[in-house]
C-alpha cells in the first residue's frame, strides 16, 4: 500500500489495518463526525462525561481516545486523564489540539494488552472504540484489571435503535449517506464504509451488557441516546473479591 492509498479496515479488525485507517482520517476525524452526526457527537460526549462523573484527584483512562476530545472534556474536571489509543496518528492529532492541558497525558496502547498496572484507575471509559477491537471481551477484562475496586466503567458505543422504522432509516443513512458525507468532508470515505459495516455487525444493547457482566463488572445498566443510535453503558468493579 502506498502512503497516499486509502486504507480500509474490514470486519476481521486486524489491528494494523484498523490503526492505519484511523491514522489516515485523523486530521479530519472530528469535523467529519460533527457533519455525519448533525452535531449530536457533542451531546453524546457531554452525556459520557456526566456518566463518568470525573472528580479532581481521580485518575481516569479514556481508552480509544482518538483525537482526545472526550479526554479533554474529562480533564476539565481536574482529574488526571490518560488518553490512550492504538493509532499514533490520532494521538498525534490529539496532542496537537489538547497537549497544553497539564492534567492530560497520551499513551499508545492496545486495548487487549494494556500497559498499565492492576487497579490503577478510578474510572475507565471508551467511546465508539470497543467496536473496533478484534477481541472486545478481552478488552473488557483488561479494563476491569486496571480499575480500582469500586471503580467505574462507562462505554458509549453505536447500537441498535429499538424502533424498527427508525432503525431502517438509520441503516439507509449509514449505508448510502454517511460515506458521501465523509467524502465531501475530505475524509477517507472507505473508512466510513467500514464504519457502517462494523455498526451493522455489532451486538445490540442487551448483548453488550451481557458481555460486560461476563467480564466481571457489576451494576451493569445502559440507556439509549438519540433513539438508540448510541447506547451509554455503565458498570462498577466489585469492591472486593467474593472468592474464598
Amino acid at each position: 500500500m502506498t502512503p497516499n492509498e486509502a486504507n480500509r479496515a474490514d470486519l476481521g479488525k486486524d489491528p494494523a489495518r484498523v490503526s492505519g485507517m484511523f491514522d489516515q482520517v485523523a486530521a479530519g476525524y472530528d469535523r467529519t463526525n460533527t457533519a455525519m452526526t448533525v452535531g449530536n457527537d457533542a451531546l453524546w460526549r457531554a452525556a459520557t462525561t456526566r456518566a463518568v462523573a470525573p472528580k479532581p484527584g481521580e485518575k481516569i483512562l479514556d481508552l480509544g481516545a482518538g483525537t482526545a476530545s472526550s479526554s479533554a472534556s474529562l480533564a476539565r474536571s481536574g482529574a488526571q486523564v490518560v488518553a490512550a489509543d492504538f493509532s499514533p496518528g490520532m494521538l498525534a492529532e490529539g496532542q496537537r489540539r489538547h497537549g497544553s492541558i497539564r492534567n492530560l497525558s497520551f499513551v499508545q496502547a492496545d486495548a487487549t494488552d494494556l500497559p498499565f498496572d492492576d487497579e490503577e484507575f478510578d474510572a475507565v471509559t471508551m467511546s465508539y472504540a470497543l467496536r473496533n477491537v478484534n477481541d472486545p471481551k478481552k478488552a473488557l477484562r483488561e479494563l476491569l484489571r486496571v480499575t480500582k475496586p469500586g471503580g467505574r466503567l462507562v462505554i458509549n458505543e453505536f447500537s441498535t435503535p429499538p424502533s424498527g422504522l427508525f432503525r431502517a432509516g438509520y441503516r439507509f443513512y449509514n449505508s448510502q449517506v454517511l460515506p458521501r458525507v465523509a467524502r465531501v468532508a475530505g475524509t477517507n470515505g472507505d473508512a466510513y464504509d467500514y464504519l457502517n459495516e462494523s455498526i451493522r455487525d455489532w451486538p445490540d444493547q442487551k448483548k453488550l451488557a451481557s458481555w460486560i457482566r461476563e467480564a466481571g463488572w457489576t451494576d451493569v445498566a445502559y440507556r439509549n441516546l438519540s433513539f438508540g443510535i448510541v447506547a451509554l453503558h455503565r458498570a462498577r468493579k466489585p469492591e472486593a473479591s467474593t472468592s474464598a
